[in-house]
């Protein structure tokens, strides 16, 4: 029988590393004491250290939620254009049968 994958959370993760970080314990004493393999903590502390500056890229984040705005946006006009351009050929339908019933009627 095979054994399930554990997921760990990016709390969890993020406590691992920093203890690695601390250097008061090796790899192998906090991977016994957590029961997760060495070398996926060496990888997650890879990842950090790799990561690390994002953390301080502001810029970045800010125009990460500019993009999302103007995306929100965009999606929102879109919608508009295509409900308005609906109404407009439903008055031009409605026009033409009111010039028809107009001209039945004189």
């Amino acid at each position: 029988m095979s054994k399930k994958r554990k997921r760990y959370s990016s709390t969890e993760k993020a406590k691992v590393v920093l203890e690695i970080l601390r250097e008061d314990s090796t790899v192998n004493e906090i991977s016994q004491k957590h029961d997760i393999s060495p070398q996926l903590i060496s990888r997650w502390r890879t990842e950090f250290l790799n990561n690390m500056p994002a953390v301080f890229d502001k810029k970045s984040a800010e125009i990460e939620k500019i993009k999302q705005e103007h995306e929100a946006e965009k999606e929102e006009l879109v919608n508009q254009i295509g409900q308005l351009t609906v109404d407009m050929n439903w008055l031009k339908k409605k026009q033409q049968q009111v010039y028809d019933w107009k001209i039945k009627k004189h």
